[in-house]
């Protein structure tokens, strides 16, 4: 089935790691697959000591899509673009039961990740894996696939008074 947490709330990565946890716990094979975020991202150090969690590449470093030049964005749009492809391959070859795309929405809203591409996964994926994304703004033919949605609304947020993410809590 597929999976969707979106909105503009805090909760959304929360949400699918602990749903990957979940089905890891339960010997489910998870591929945890995250963008627009570093390797640095406080959730990869126990993801990746969880059993039967594979996390995909992050880069080391990363600015806000806001804060890149042109140039910037296009060089992080063919390191996605990748592992969004390496992430395909290997859900068709090493049986995953679950994949979990971390701010794939943003991803795309950013254009750093075809929605054509996705849409044709997540149409042609295997039956039996659970698909689950994040972020914001998800495109209506991806949300017309999605068996469970749910959007988190941001009621009130640090952001809002100038309180910049803070390590442990927001990344």
């Amino acid at each position: 089935m597929v999976h969707i947490y979106y909105g503009d709330g805090k909760g959304k990565t929360t949400a699918a790691i602990g749903l990957a946890a979940r089905a890891a716990g339960s010997r489910m094979k998870v591929l945890f697959v995250q963008f627009l975020k570093t390797e640095f991202s406080g959730e990869r150090h126990t993801l990746s000591h969880t059993e039967n969690i594979s996390l995909s590449f992050a880069p080391l470093e990363l600015k806000f899509t806001f804060d890149m030049n042109d140039n910037e964005k296009r060089e992080a749009a063919q390191v996605f673009r990748k592992i969004f492809d390496d992430s395909v391959t290997k859900v068709f070859t090493q049986k995953y039961d679950m994949v979990v795309f971390d701010e794939i929405f943003t991803a795309i809203e950013a254009g750093m990740i075809s929605e054509h591409d996705v849409y044709e996964f997540v149409s042609n994926a295997p039956k039996n894996l659970e698909i689950v994304m994040t972020g914001h703004n998800p495109p209506e033919r991806l949300l017309a696939l999605a068996d469970y949605i749910t959007e988190m609304k941001k009621i009130r947020h640090p952001y809002d008074k100038g309180v910049q993410a803070r390590f442990g809590i927001e990344f």
